[in-house]
C-alpha cells in the first residue's frame, strides 16, 4: 500500500477544500515520519499557505485552538485535525513557545523551524511528492536522530525538545547523532523551564516503547534526569547483592523493560527499588549487602516524585502502593489465612498489577529466575482458590456494618467503629466461618466492653 493510499479520506477532504479555495496543503511532522516507517499514524497534521483569517473563512466551524500562532482545529466525524499556517518564528523567552511568529508561503522555511530532521518532512497529499530539505529520509534509513540546523539553537528555543529526543531514542529505536547529543547538556537551563505536566506526558509516551530504558539512559547520561528525578540516580553504579546481576540502576531499567503493563505500571517498575540506596547496609554475617525495609522507604520517596510529576491522585496512589508492596516471597507454607491477609494488605485492586510487577522484577535480575516464576504461579493459583471461596477480604464484605455496631452492639460512634470493624476483619481473615452476623455482633460487644 502506498503512502497516499494510507491517508484517511477526512485528511484528503481537508486538503481538497483548501485547494478549491486556491490554497496549498501539506501533511507534515510525525505522521509523515510514521508513514515512511510503515507505522500506524494516530494524529494527522496539515500545514497550508492560507492565513489564519482565511482558514476561519474556509472552515467557519474551526476551533481557533492556537490562532495567534496560526493553528486551528477542524472537527471531522468527531475527530480533530490541526491545520497550521506556514510560519517562521522569533525568540523563545519562556523556553516553550515563540514570542512571535511571522506567516509565510514557503514550506521549506516552515520545515526549518522543526526539531528533528525526521520530523521535518512534508508530503503533498495530492501528488505524493515529499519535501525533505534536511535529509530526514536519509536519517530515518540510518536510524539517526539529528536536530534541524544547529542543535544548540533548537534546544535553546524549546526546552521540551531534549526530552523528546530521549523519548524518540526509545519509541523510534534510533540513535542520537553525536552533535545533537552533545548539545543537550549545555542547554539544560531551557529544559528547567518545562512544566512538570509536560515532563510527565513525555515519560508516559516513552513507557509505550518496547524498551523505555533507552530513553532513561539518555536522560541519565545527558543530565536531564538529574533535574527531573535525581532520586533515581542514587543507585547508579551501586553494587547489588548476590541475588542480582546488575547494579540498582540497571536492574530498575531491566525491570521496567520487562514490565508488560500500562505506562503508569511501568513508572512503578521504574521506581520500585528507589529506596535501596538509602537502605543499603553491609552484613558481616552474610558478607553481602542488604536492603531491609527498602520497599517502605521507596514508597516514601516515590510519593513526592509522583506528586512532583503531577500524576493524578489515583495514579499517584497506585504507584506508591505498588512500590510499597512489590516485595513478597510466596512459599508453599503460606496458609489460606496468610493469602487472605496478603490480599487485604496490598489491596484486592492491586493484586493483578503486583503479579505483573513481580514477574518483571524477577526477569530483571539477570540471573536464573525459574524458581521465582514458579512461586509466582503458585501464588496466583492460591489467590484464585481463596477468591473463589468467596471469603471476606475487606470490611465491606463483613456481614455487619458500622450502623449495626452502633445499634446492636453498643459501639459508640466515632473512631471506635473503624477499630472494631478492622479487628473483626482480622479475625475473619483467620477463620472465615466467623463471618456470621450474630457471631460478629457477639464479638463486637466483647471488643466494645474491653
Amino acid at each position: 500500500m502506498s503512502m497516499l493510499d494510507r491517508i484517511p479520506k477526512e485528511v484528503e477532504g481537508l486538503a481538497r477544500r483548501l485547494e478549491e479555495r486556491g490554497k496549498r496543503a501539506w501533511i507534515v511532522g510525525g505522521c509523515v515520519r510514521d508513514l515512511l516507517l510503515g507505522r500506524e499514524v494516530s494524529d494527522w497534521d496539515l500545514c497550508t499557505d492560507a492565513l489564519p483569517a482565511e482558514l476561519m473563512k474556509i472552515f467557519p466551524r474551526a476551533i481557533p485552538t492556537g490562532i495567534a500562532h496560526g493553528t486551528v482545529t477542524v472537527m471531522v466525524s468527531g475527530k480533530g485535525y490541526e491545520i497550521t499556517t506556514l510560519r517562521g518564528e522569533t525568540t523563545y523567552s519562556d523556553g516553550r513557545r515563540p514570542d512571535a511568529v511571522h506567516f509565510t508561503d514557503d514550506i521549506v522555511a516552515d520545515l526549518a523551524r522543526r526539531d528533528f530532521t525526521i520530523n521535518a518532512i512534508a508530503l503533498d497529499p495530492k501528488s505524493g511528492v515529499l519535501i525533505d530539505p534536511f535529509d530526514g529520509q536519509r536519517d530515518l534509513a540510518a536510524r539517526t536522530l539529528r536536530a534541524v540546523g544547529d542543535p544548540r539553537e533548537r534546544f535553546s528555543e524549546d526546552g521540551l525538545r531534549v526530552l523528546r529526543a530521549a523519548r524518540f531514542v526509545a519509541t523510534l529505536e534510533v540513535e542520537l547523532e553525536p552533535q545533537t547529543r552533545a548539545a543537550i547538556a549545555p542547554t539544560l537551563d531551557t529544559y528547567r523551564k518545562v512544566s512538570m505536566e509536560r515532563v510527565r506526558d513525555e515519560w508516559l509516551k516513552a513507557m509505550k516503547a518496547k524498551r523505555p530504558s533507552r530513553a532513561f539512559d539518555v536522560m541519565r547520561e545527558t543530565g536531564i534526569l538529574g533535574i527531573t528525578c535525581p532520586e533515581l540516580l542514587e543507585g547508579y553504579g551501586m553494587e547489588q547483592n548476590r541475588w542480582h546481576a546488575y547494579d540498582v540502576w540497571r536492574h530498575g531499567m531491566e525491570c521496567m523493560d520487562a514490565c508488560t503493563g500500562d505506562p503508569v505500571l511501568r513508572v512503578a517498575a521504574l521506581l520500585h527499588d528507589v529506596g535501596k540506596p538509602r537502605s543499603r547496609a553491609f552484613s558481616e554475617k552474610t558478607q553481602d549487602y542488604t536492603f531491609y525495609d527498602h520497599e517502605r522507604i521507596g514508597a516514601e520517596i516515590a510519593d513526592p516524585i509522583a506528586a512532583r510529576l503531577k500524576f493524578s491522585n489515583d495514579e499517584r496512589a497506585r504507584i506508591v502502593d505498588l512500590v510499597k508492596h512489590h516485595l513478597f516471597h510466596y512459599t508453599d507454607e503460606w496458609s489460606d489465612a496468610a493469602v487472605r491477609r496478603w490480599i487485604r494488605r496490598v489491596g484486592p485492586n492491586r493484586v493483578e498489577d503486583l503479579y505483573l510487577l513481580n514477574e518483571a522484577d524477577v526477569r530483571g535480575k539477570g540471573r536464573d529466575f525459574t524458581a521465582d516464576l514458579q512461586a509466582l504461579e503458585a501464588l496466583k493459583a492460591h489467590v484464585k482458590k481463596v477468591r473463589e471461596a468467596g471469603d471476606a477480604l475487606s470490611v465491606r464484605e463483613l456481614k455487619i456494618n458500622g450502623h449495626d455496631l452502633m445499634r446492636d452492639a453498643g459501639v459508640p460512634a466515632g473512631p471506635a467503629i473503624g477499630r472494631v470493624l478492622n479487628q473483626l476483619l482480622e479475625e475473619v481473615l483467620a477463620d472465615p466461618s466467623l463471618n456470621e452476623r450474630e457471631r460478629l455482633l457477639s464479638r463486637a460487644r466483647e471488643l466494645a466492653s474491653s
